[in-house]
């Protein structure tokens, strides 16, 4: 089915839905997608405590509906590794696979059932991954911040506690070393921007950004220091680790999410304008295809013309740059997270919400299989 039918990603019945929104965010069918974004981080605030202090939700139901707990849980990010490692980092904890999602292990023991959130790993070292956690229940006692694993996830150390960096909306993994992380600090305003270069044991400020609060982050593959960001008030690029930042031209509005497959590769850019594509390495974009604004996109590593787009309720693909897109077989449920395999082109993988739940697609047969072994 052609996604002409779909000029918007809201007539899917999901709206506007960020990797980070709850299902109260889903429901914005036809706001403005300003509004929606700024609506859609203060449901990001109120789940993952970025005000002055963490959302303490009631005890979840006992009871069970699969492997990763209750009917309440839901997913935060989602993080495949090569070697079939697939990590899932959930309102009540992180879940671990060694077998690409055949078995899980979980919650992390280290971790507890914190609320874990921005899955990220170094792309010189896949083992390094970071993470954020923080309390979803009262009773929890572990230390809020962000959290450190060399061995992709099999055991977790405290690198830096949120009382002393404040509070981060999200961490992404640098491009000059596998100890270099980014991360933003929404309390600090324009100098929000914030880069670890010891594993995110300390952090500074190395530039004031050109607007206010933004969405993410993108540093380009096998390109130290050069990186975007993107916001409601469009995007900009740094050439030194965020020191210094040009705003880039042909974003007039929010762009909502950027991704890029490889070095010199594509970078493509979802916002109010619709997708837009780069082959300068993020200097400048251009519109090629004004009919469609998708929450997420995901590219797949070893194809280039290949991305995905994701609504709340709907996955599209595109195989030629963007230009044309075709639906993929719809799931039941709140469609989360969409990562590829980073060894296997064919494979991706999708998160669930409410329950969490995790699934698989193959290129060649175009097809989902589940992944979430029962209760």
């Amino acid at each position: 089915m052609s996604i002409k039918n779909f000029s918007r990603p809201a007539q899917d019945g999901a709206g506007l839905q960020g990797d980070y929104a709850s299902a109260a965010a889903r429901r914005l069918l036809y706001f403005p997608v300003q509004v929606v974004c700024v609506l859609a981080l203060l449901v990001l605030s109120a789940c993952s405590g970025l005000g002055n202090s963490a959302q303490q939700t009631a005890t979840p139901a006992a009871q069970k509906v699969n492997v990763f707990g209750t009917a309440a849980n839901h997913a935060h990010a989602m993080l495949a590794l090569p070697n079939n490692i697939l990590l899932v980092a959930t309102h009540y904890g992180l879940y671990r696979s060694t077998d690409a999602g055949k078995s899980w292990s979980g919650p992390n023991q280290g971790l507890s059932d914190m609320m874990t959130s921005s899955l990220t790993s170094s792309p010189l070292d896949h083992q390094r991954v970071y993470l954020l956690a923080e309390h979803s229940l009262s009773s929890q006692t572990g230390a809020i911040g962000l959290y450190t694993s060399s061995d992709g996830g099999t055991s977790w150390q405290l690198a830096s506690k949120a009382d002393d960096t404040g509070k981060m909306y999200t961490i992404v993994a640098g491009n000059r070393s596998a100890d270099e992380v980014y991360a933003y600090v929404p309390t600090k305003g324009a100098n929000g921007f914030v880069v670890s270069q010891d594993g995110g044991k300390h952090f500074t400020s190395p530039g004031a950004l050109p607007f206010g609060r933004i969405l993410g982050i993108l540093p380009l593959p096998k390109q130290p220091g050069q990186l975007l960001v993107y916001s409601n008030d469009g995007a900009a690029r740094s050439s030194d680790g965020g020191a210094h930042w040009t705003t880039i031209k042909g974003f007039d509005s929010a762009v909502y999410n950027m991704t890029t497959s490889g070095p010199q590769d594509p970078i493509y850019a979802s916002g109010d304008q619709g997708i837009l594509v780069s082959k300068d390495d993020g200097k400048s974009f251009s519109l090629v295809y004004a009919d469609a604004r998708y929450s997420a996109l995901t590219a797949t590593p070893g194809q280039p013309d290949m991305v995905y787009g994701k609504t709340g309720r709907m996955i599209y693909k595109s195989t030629d740059g963007g230009h044309t897109w075709k639906s993929l077989p719809q799931l039941k449920g709140n469609l989360e997270n969409l990562v590829p395999d980073p060894q296997l082109s064919s494979r991706l993988f999708l998160s669930l919400s409410y329950p969490c739940a995790v699934y698989q697609f193959d290129q060649q047969n175009a097809a989902w299989t589940s992944l979430t072994p029962n209760a």
